[in-house]
């Protein structure tokens, strides 16, 4: 996801959230605001990136100010290697308004530029051992199932079911499964095309 994606991501789901606080749906806010339901769906849903005088018409129809809106909106340049997500961290998401039985969970949304991307599953049985390392690019972990202690550093994250890690390739790492039963792990890694 680059910047643009970020930001018109980030607009489309917080006017959403303003939306809903308000009580108000897609109807209400497309006769306050002038715009066209089918247009506001896909600003709220980051399917296009909305045009200035477009988002002062939301503003003006949910009653906030383009400071208020954007008073908590920055792009993380201070990056500490790693993120370490738990389950129940995991942002619900509602993309489609008239959906049912689509749960959307945000896990990770984080810019890399530059860079292709390789998905592998990973099964470390009871027995499993390695020396840390280290790989260039980043790395986005997933764990599908079982208990995994995974080694970043000086640091080790507990990992459950569910949990998630992205971290920087080059910090050495190494996963433990600490258990008698396999662990399943989703592994991402994002290598730099340059």
């Amino acid at each position: 996801m680059d910047n643009s994606e970020f930001i018109s991501s980030w607009i489309g789901s917080k006017i959403k959230d303003i939306r809903k606080e308000q009580g108000l749906n897609l109807n209400d806010l497309s006769e306050k605001s002038g715009i066209s339901i089918a247009m506001i769906s896909k600003i709220e849903n980051g399917r296009v990136y909305p045009t200035l005088p477009s988002l002062l018409q939301l503003f003006d129809a949910l009653e906030i100010s383009l400071n208020t809106f954007f008073n908590d909106f920055y792009i993380k340049d201070n990056f500490p290697g790693y993120i370490f997500r738990k389950r129940k961290e995991y942002k619900h998401v509602d993309k489609e308004e008239d959906s049912e039985g689509f749960n959307y969970e945000t896990i990770l949304s984080q810019t890399i530029k530059k860079s292709s991307m390789e998905i592998s599953l990973l099964t470390l049985s009871e027995h499993s051992k390695r020396k840390k390392l280290t790989t260039d690019g980043f790395e986005y972990i997933y764990l599908i199932k079982g208990t995994v202690d995974y080694e970043l550093e000086s640091q080790t994250f507990h990992m459950e079911a569910g949990d998630s890690l992205f971290f920087d390739g080059r910090m050495e790492h190494v996963p433990h499964n600490t258990t008698n039963e396999d662990a399943i792990l989703l592994v991402i890694y994002f290598i730099s095309a340059s």
